[in-house]
């Protein structure tokens, strides 16, 4: 339920090679349950008001990635953490994890080294030193099938991997007509954007009718030197990811271990769409799959009161579903 009243919310900013993490810090908002997968449906049934108008336009845009901090299922975590985008809640997000991280760091609340972040995808590891850069050990990741073909109209067949990094992920090769490359950003958001369609619509999911939400294209990196892989990944608001988007790059190792094209401990560079880098390497699971480890920086940008009054237009957020609130 909306609030009636004003409401201040203290959020922290950061942005994690290129790609935003807001924060809130402050606001007294614990949603209910015990897991963390129980408070990201209490948030979403709850709280989705807090989610639209921190994130979304006016405050936000389609590509900042929301972080609210709460208390933790497992006691050894320094927090728990429900991570949100402009249409609703994801199951977990490395990126965001490394923001977070950050966000701690800089509160004072943690120091640099190796803490536990509960998040509704399982518990991550983290490691942040005080110049910024985060190793983040991921929940386990896996390939649940090879070589998926789907009809796109007006693509035709594309064929590519279905896995779990922490969100699903459609893995397949870019067009060739279609360069990785920020010129090119409507092209691949097009075709993304079709092919996460035709998906839906074939009923193509991951495990257990998981909603394949994210998709994934890669192609050559600009410069061999620095990374072995360029991608292009497709958020499920439609926003493009800015850095090379942590569990994509947890469920690229995933399939690439499966695929023996990884040894443990083998590092894999990963490039995002602004040719900033994620290094990853794969510890075997004894279920199967892989638990990644990935690296990246993060930095604080911003310090802020958002100021929430219920009585102003676009109070809650401009969506696809509203025109004023």
């Amino acid at each position: 339920m909306k609030p009636n009243s004003i409401q201040r919310i203290q959020v922290i900013d950061s942005h994690t090679a290129g790609e935003p993490t807001r924060t809130i810090v402050g606001g007294a908002f614990e949603p209910g349950g015990e897991t963390m997968a129980e408070k990201r449906a209490a948030f979403a049934g709850e709280y989705d008001w807090l989610r639209s108008a921190t994130v979304c336009e006016p405050r936000g845009h389609d590509a900042m990635v929301g972080a609210l901090l709460c208390e933790p299922y497992s006691p050894d975590c320094v927090s728990g953490v429900i991570f949100f985008n402009n249409v609703g809640v994801l199951n977990g997000c490395l990126h965001g994890t490394m923001g977070v991280a950050v966000t701690l760091l800089h509160q004072g609340r943690i120091g640099p080294g190796k803490h536990r972040l509960d998040t509704p995808s399982g518990l991550v590891t983290f490691d942040v030193s005080a110049s910024g850069t985060v190793e983040v050990t991921n929940v386990r990741s896996y390939r649940h099938q090879h070589d998926v073909p789907v009809e796109v109209p007006g693509v035709g067949v594309v064929k590519g991997d279905i896995a779990w990094g922490g969100n699903w992920f459609f893995l397949a090769d870019a067009p060739p007509e279609i360069p990785v490359s920020l010129s090119c950003l409507d092209e691949l958001t097009d075709y993304s954007w079709r092919l996460r369609n035709a998906l839906e619509e074939a009923g193509i999911t991951g495990a257990n009718g998981g909603e394949i939400d994210h998709i994934e294209l890669f192609a050559p990196p600009a410069d061999p030197q620095l990374a072995d892989s360029k991608n292009f990944v497709l958020c499920p608001g439609k926003a493009y990811d800015r850095s090379p988007c942590g569990t994509g790059t947890s469920a690229k190792l995933a399939c690439l271990s499966e695929g023996g094209l990884l040894n443990e401990g083998q590092i894999w560079r990963q490039a995002g769409i602004l040719d900033s880098v994620f290094e990853g390497r794969v510890k075997k699971h004894t279920d199967g799959g892989a638990i990644p480890t990935v690296t990246g920086s993060a930095f604080v940008t911003a310090e802020a009161i958002l100021i929430i009054d219920p009585t102003t237009p676009f109070a809650f957020g401009i969506t696809s579903s509203n025109t004023e609130l």
